[in-house]
């Protein structure tokens, strides 16, 4: 059987079906339906054959979902990775979140892009290659892992339990784009403190407000010291997202004819491979030490925000030439007849991903490459189908290039 022959056997209907029972399930982060969902994935590789189990880690009684398609020796392994906790539902939709609906162009829900279209269609790929007769001889692992959105604690879990493999596809969303680089994340908290008078003697005041709306802008436009290349400089970015000023360390805000004399700010900083937060803190305070000399009688005070142990989502970078990159990218021509982008894309090249725990802390190569995006993150949430079902293919046709 030739490849378009194996293409050509995608139970489409059965496709859309899974998806958007993946999308009923109300599988929001720390709650028993991120449980449920990986329960239900690891019954579901069982039911195709694979070799699958529920892997617990924490004690709050967390799973993932981790199913291994065992090869006949000699192959590359290869290792899907997705999460199946969603960002909760907000306002402003217009079909029900939770019905997986379907039309002739989309499928819609909450979580649908961010990522269950991904992990739907990793398990499609295998499901249609087995159905179809194929044998590899590497194995082609497939986890469902929870806690993403807490900093990705359930992949990192994995790879604390010795869970490796020679290559990695990240199925995050990037628009079936191939992500070779992507952005650590870290958050920062900011005290202003200067030094209220009456309105009526503002001139002998140190206004923290106006303070910070000098400093704002500056920290937005910042990129950080250290990058290896234009590339990775492009990948720095700050955002101030919080700004808090009032009177004093409380912040009273009944008092408004005094100077306000602190600000409280939080943010996110975005740094790229070969660069470190320490690095970047370090360029954020010689900012604020610019600022102090601006606005004599200012005190600054930067810090990184604590997580309470949330394990922070480094950098990820792979070769442009390593042989994942290889086989997705020549996946991708052969299936829509064109050269795939590939790179640090915007945006998901700010994103945080699980790429990073892979990368970092398992020593694997890999790439991020997933279907939706474009209606990622907002109301009525969706993806195209024909990009969906085009990820399967992508995915058979880099299994088949990888495990042999």
């Amino acid at each position: 059987m030739d490849r378009n022959e194996l293409l050509a056997r995608i139970d489409i209907p059965a496709a859309l079906a899974l998806l958007s029972l993946m999308v009923q399930h109300k599988s929001y982060s720390k709650t028993d339906g991120e449980k449920q969902l990986a329960t239900f994935m690891a019954d579901q590789m069982r039911e195709i054959g694979l070799d699958a189990s529920i892997a617990p880690f924490g004690n709050e009684g967390r799973v993932n979902a981790v199913g291994r398609w065992n090869g006949s020796g000699g192959g590359k392994s290869l290792l899907f990775n997705g999460h199946v906790d969603t960002n909760p539902v907000t306002e402003g939709w217009t079909v029900d979140p939770w019905e997986g609906k379907v039309d002739d162009k989309f499928i819609y829900g909450i979580g649908v892009s961010n990522m269950k279209a991904g992990d739907a269609a990793y398990f499609c790929a295998v499901k249609t290659l087995i159905e179809a007769g194929v044998k590899l001889r590497g194995d082609v692992i497939l986890t469902y892992v929870v806690g993403e959105l807490q900093g990705g604690v359930g992949t990192y879990s994995l790879i604390e339990q010795g869970l490796r493999a020679d290559y990695f596809i990240n199925s995050e969303p990037t628009d079936l784009k191939a992500m070779t680089m992507h952005a650590a994340a870290f958050m920062f908290i900011i005290a202003l403190v200067g030094n209220t008078r009456h309105l009526s003697k503002r001139e002998e005041a140190v206004d923290a407000i106006t303070a910070a709306c000098d400093l704002v802008p500056r920290l937005n436009a910042m990129r950080f010291s250290g990058a290896r290349s234009p590339a990775h400089e492009a990948i720095n970015r700050v955002h101030v997202g919080v700004v808090h000023g009032a009177l004093g360390r409380e912040l009273h805000e009944w008092r408004t004819p005094q100077v306000a004399d602190f600000v409280r700010i939080k943010g996110s900083g975005r740094y790229a491979p070969g660069q470190t937060e320490q690095g970047a803190l370090a360029d954020m305070r010689r900012e604020l030490d610019a600022l102090e000399a601006r606005f004599p009688g200012l005190k600054a005070d930067l810090m990184s925000e604590d997580r309470a142990g949330v394990p922070t989502m480094p950098p990820f970078e792979v070769a442009p030439d390593s042989p994942i990159v290889r086989a997705v990218n020549d996946a991708y021509r052969a299936v829509r007849g064109e050269f795939q982008q590939t790179g640090p894309v915007t945006p998901s090249c700010f994103y945080g991903t699980d790429a990073g725990h892979l990368y970092a802390y398992g020593g694997m190569e890999g790439i991020v490459c997933g279907p939706g995006g474009r209606y990622n993150t907002m109301p009525d949430e969706r993806v195209d189908i024909p990009d969906y079902l085009d990820m399967i293919r992508i995915y058979m046709l880099a299994i088949l290039d990888i495990c042999g």
